[in-house]
């Protein structure tokens, strides 16, 4: 469902729950807006007593933003969810998920992308390792996330300056959180002194591995690395997370390329779903979602960069007359195109000027025009026009 009652969603987001949209209570009830599609989903496997499920969900979601239109970032936007809930052995599925993730990207065909991949019990056992209290854990987690936006000096100097930690708690995070690479990291990790003594980094770092088999033989590894930085600020995470951004190739002689933001995140959350159970009943979930508009905004700039017409039509043919007095004729033609399934359009005037009609082609990228004028219909025929090419066959 699209509004839940605010207790459904308060408690989840962590810091995120500012941009919940809350309605006015009406009749006793408090309700919100959904945010995402992963608490009502969780919430719907809990109410349907449902244990096994795989499913994708395209809908809209409602964010308190301060709207970037051209970075497609809006208050009202769709996103595209993919989740499998269930009992399995680990990280079959969420290797899966990243397969999906990599595969939808690669088609897409958005440039050059990399997915980032880290697990809440890993920056736990991080946490744990440097010092930081528990109740601390979630503060600095969303600090830590802003990493791929802010250089480490900034982020170092709010964790000491607003969530009060101490510079050596700092710094010796930094040690770890600027990390990133793929299975030599892991299994430098795992020998680690300070992180191999801590249980929650050991099973972390011990799935991570077992992931990056899996994924070595998805074939997928070359686009996804290992990043201690990753720390995404939802609270319902349990294991897994991942996020993946694009890159942009700032000059092709500069190696280093830098993130034009995310437009994929997700993870494993263990314990939603008996959040929403009355007996607490759990299941285990992993799920990503895909952000469509952010992906909209970065189509259509490149389509701008090349200098393309954006078509926002699938309209193949406008059927078009070049007298006065024929707009049964154009009635009639378009009536057997639509007939035949063919995508046509036609000028809702009676006698549209035949120049404006082919000017609306070109404007609208309409590959071509069926002309029907006095003289085709005395010879039963139809005059067929390429816009681009001008040229013309009468049929």
């Amino acid at each position: 469902p699209l509004v839940s009652p605010q207790e459904t969603l308060m408690g989840k987001y962590g810091e995120e729950a500012k941009r919940i949209y809350e309605l006015q209570d009406q009749g006793g009830e408090l309700l919100a807006l959904r945010y995402d599609l992963t608490v009502p989903f969780a919430r719907y496997l809990a109410m349907n007593k449902i244990t096994n499920m795989k499913r994708y969900h395209v809908a809209k979601v409602y964010r308190r933003d301060n709207p970037a239109t051209t970075r497609g970032r809006y208050r009202e936007f769709y996103q595209c969810d993919f989740d499998i809930a269930g009992q399995f052995d680990p990280m079959i599925p969420d290797a899966e998920c990243l397969k999906i993730v990599h595969e939808i990207l690669s088609d897409l065909q958005l440039g050059d992308f990399l997915i980032k991949v880290n697990d809440r019990r890993v920056l736990h056992g991080v946490f744990a390792a440097c010092g930081i209290p528990e109740s601390k854990f979630l503060t600095t987690c969303s600090t830590v996330d802003k990493l791929d936006k802010m250089p480490w000096e900034e982020v170092k100097n709010e964790m000491i300056g607003e969530k009060g930690l101490s510079p050596e708690a700092a710094d010796r995070i930094g040690e770890y959180v600027q990390l990133n690479g793929g299975l030599d990291l892991i299994e430098r990790l795992l020998q680690d002194p300070k992180l191999s003594q801590n249980k929650l980094a050991k099973e972390g770092l011990g799935d991570m591995k077992l992931l990056f088999e899996y994924l070595t033989l998805f074939g997928i590894t070359g686009k996804i690395s290992f990043d201690l930085s990753l720390a995404r600020g939802l609270d319902y995470y349990t294991g897994v997370i991942f996020e993946a951004v694009l890159l942009q190739q700032e000059n092709s002689h500069v190696e280093e390329s830098v993130s034009v933001g995310s437009v994929a995140g997700g993870g494993r959350y263990d314990g939603l779903v008996g959040m929403f159970d009355p007996k607490g009943r759990k299941v285990p979930c992993v799920g990503v979602s895909i952000g469509i508009e952010r992906i909209f905004s970065i189509l259509e700039q490149k389509v701008k960069a090349a200098g393309e017409k954006l078509r926002t039509t699938e309209t193949q043919v406008l059927v078009a007359t070049p007298q006065k007095h024929l707009l049964a004729a154009r009635l009639k033609l378009i009536s057997e195109l639509w007939d035949a399934g063919i995508k046509a359009e036609m000028f809702y005037k009676k006698d549209p000027k035949l120049l404006k009609q082919l000017q609306y082609c070109e404007d609208t990228g309409i590959p071509f025009a069926a002309i029907v004028g006095e003289q085709e219909l005395t010879d039963g025929v139809v005059k067929l026009r390429d816009v681009a090419t001008r040229q013309e066959v009468r049929m």
